[in-house]
């Protein structure tokens, strides 16, 4: 079976278009067994720019908590922190050795940040370095990833060929992309892809006051409430991801025969999102009261992916020249 690996940061709550764009299709190839999906939380990379501790542990459990009510089963999938493999890190600086500077210098996420006015620390300059080495350690085939994202798996591919060039050896398996569907990409309550750093997310495990408060800021036209409006706005794009066809025709249809408001259409769309996670919603209320289940998920996925990390490492330093002479010891 095929590897497929993805890391997520812990810098915020999950949305709508982190479960439609990228989760939902983990568990789908998970329960289908087309790949041996490993999925981590980044908590490493979320340090670029999160500086509140508390911040990020409740961040951590909150994303483990999501994937696990929403259908990630820690028995087909292997779910780990980043910082319980301190091969990582160990990994990154082996492979920031053949990295140029100026490949990082030209990466589009570190030149986007550093334009939102984000401090440009070393973190964040050498980010695609710790992700390639996460990208690189597990012998990953595929990395789904976004078409904004691609440049960074490009990235980890060019350091594994030059690594694997510099030393003569045949270490690091270059990653494909699995290219997310681009019809998974969520409209935002603006109509812009939704994202936290546009703060037009709808959180599919706010309360129920929060997310009717989401549902209801969805952007809409003045039209007035007895003329036809235009089908295709956002509310209507935002329930297609719930509703059967014959639904979504349905709201279209009250939409061009008017008398028919955006009121009426977003309260449609908060019922569909309720019914839609309504199992999800109350797995992750009861997950929520044993923490200590997660930490035993964390664990195990962790001891699964450090061993796996630790003889990926020792053939890395080997190539280098490094002796790890502790290690032979006391393996």
């Amino acid at each position: 079976m095929k590897r497929s690996l993805s890391g997520i940061q812990p810098s915020g709550i999950l949305h709508l278009g982190n479960y439609f764009g990228a989760i939902k299709q983990f568990i789908d190839t998970q329960n289908s067994g087309e790949y041996d999906g490993f999925y981590f939380i980044a908590d490493y990379h979320s340090l670029t720019s999160l500086t509140d501790p508390k911040s990020l542990r409740n961040n951590t459990y909150n994303i483990v908590l999501d994937y696990l009510s929403l259908g990630l089963d820690p028995k087909k999938s292997t779910i780990f922190l980043q910082s319980d493999i301190p091969e990582h890190t160990e990994l990154s600086w082996l492979l920031s050795n053949v990295t140029p500077v100026g490949l990082l210098e030209r990466g589009h996420s570190y030149k986007d940040k550093i334009a939102k006015g984000i401090f440009p620390n070393t973190g964040l300059l050498t980010y695609p370095v710790l992700m390639a080495a996460d990208i690189l350690m597990y012998d990953t085939d595929v990395v789904p990833v976004g078409k904004d994202q691609k440049q960074h798996l490009e990235f980890a591919r060019d350091i594994a060929m030059k690594f694997n060039q510099q030393y003569d050896v045949d270490l690091f398996k270059l990653p494909e992309p699995l290219i997310l569907d681009d019809s998974a990409i969520v409209p935002g309550t603006d109509g812009q892809k939704m994202s936290k750093s546009y703060g037009n997310t709808i959180n599919m495990f706010a309360s129920k006051k929060e997310l009717k408060k989401q549902v209801m800021s969805i952007v809409t036209d003045s039209t007035p409430l007895e003329e036809p409006k235009d089908p295709d706005n956002n509310v209507a794009k935002i329930y297609s991801l719930f509703a059967a066809v014959d639904k979504q025709n349905e709201m279209k249809e009250k939409f061009l025969a008017g008398n028919y408001g955006y009121g009426h259409a977003k309260k449609e769309v908060l019922e569909a999102i309720l019914e839609y996670f309504g199992e999800a919603r109350e797995k992750r209320e009861e997950l929520a009261k044993n923490l200590d289940y997660i930490d035993d998920v964390l664990y195990e996925g962790g001891k699964k992916a450090r061993a796996i990390a630790q003889e990926k490492i020792m053939k890395a330093k080997e190539a280098v020249g490094i002796i790890g002479n502790l290690y032979k010891y006391t393996k």
